[in-house]
């Protein structure tokens, strides 16, 4: 009894400090600290909502948080047990936050204002958890990112000549199936009627989708740092390649079915089976790599 007793004292201790969240005054600073970030980041925050529910390009964003959220909740035992060393260098990175928030809001830019509450985020892990801290949650403030829509100025710069690259292909493409075309920029003429590769038709759409679950992907899978890297990558061509195909099957749905169908039904539904077939190739080049790496000649 006595030893059993003499046991049970001396781990207690232990596990007190496993959790250093446990302790009153460090639980409750933090949530002071979360009250008043989301009182600073509030109008922020609801706009991004809002524009992940208005604009289609982005609405993967809803999926973001939950993301990172599991990464950290997945490395939980490994942060518990991460050495805290305060550092006041997390105090100047959270100032570079909040002036970086100061210009978004008073230069009416969105993004430096979004991308300033993950500068803050990265700041209060350095200033209360050290830099070993902030090295165990990098991955998970780095997805944020993601979530974030691209500068509208990047934004024209990137879907223009994906535009142009969709028609080039779609081009190439629908004289195979016996279809003359004539291009002329972003506009693919028919006999039956004219197709225009709009931006909404420019793939950026299912890009940044891709993009996001090949990261989704292969954190889940517990992937390594370079068959991730590599799968990200491959996301944008896959992308590009089932945006073309896309415009090619509403192309021949103009020529030979019927041009007010295919412009309405088809090319809507289309979009989703696109995107799964592309989702299907992630997976299945993901099987490539693994095979490659020697996954499949050693089962």
């Amino acid at each position: 009894m006595t030893t059993a007793t003499t046991q049970n004292r001396t781990e207690r201790p232990k596990r007190a400090r496993v959790w250093p969240a446990a302790d009153g005054k460090l639980l409750g600073g933090s949530l002071l600290i979360a009250v008043l970030a989301a009182g600073v980041y509030f109008r922020v925050l609801a706009k991004l909502v809002f524009d992940w529910w208005q604009i289609p390009d982005f609405s993967h964003g809803f999926l973001v948080p939950p993301f990172a959220a599991y990464v950290l909740w997945k490395k939980r035992d490994r942060l518990a047990s991460t050495r805290m060393a305060p550092s006041w260098s997390g105090v100047v990175v959270v100032l570079a936050g909040l002036v970086l928030l100061l210009l978004g809001v008073y230069g009416a830019e969105l993004f430096l204002s979004r991308v300033s509450l993950i500068v803050v985020l990265a700041g209060l892990a350095l200033g209360f958890g050290g830099s070993k801290l902030l090295a165990e949650m990098r991955f998970a403030l780095l997805v944020l990112l993601l979530a974030i829509p691209i500068p509208a100025i990047v934004y024209t710069q990137i879907t223009f000549p994906l535009q142009i690259l969709a028609s080039r292909l779609a081009s190439a493409m629908l004289p195979l199936f016996g279809v003359p075309v004539l291009r002329d920029g972003n506009i693919i003429r028919l006999p039956a009627m004219s197709l225009e590769v709009a931006e909404a038709c420019s793939g950026i759409r299912s890009l940044m989708s891709l993009l996001t679950l090949a990261i989704f992907y292969g954190d889940f899978l517990d992937r390594s740092r370079w068959r991730r890297t590599t799968l990200a990558l491959a996301s944008a061509p896959i992308a590009i390649a089932a945006n073309a195909v896309r415009i090619v099957g509403t192309g021949l749905a103009v020529q030979y079915w019927d041009p007010d169908q295919a412009m309405g039904f088809f090319h809507e539904f289309s979009g989703w089976v696109i995107f799964l077939v592309s989702l299907a190739c992630l997976m299945a080049f993901d099987r490539a790599l693994g095979w490659c790496a020697g996954e499949g000649r050693a089962a």
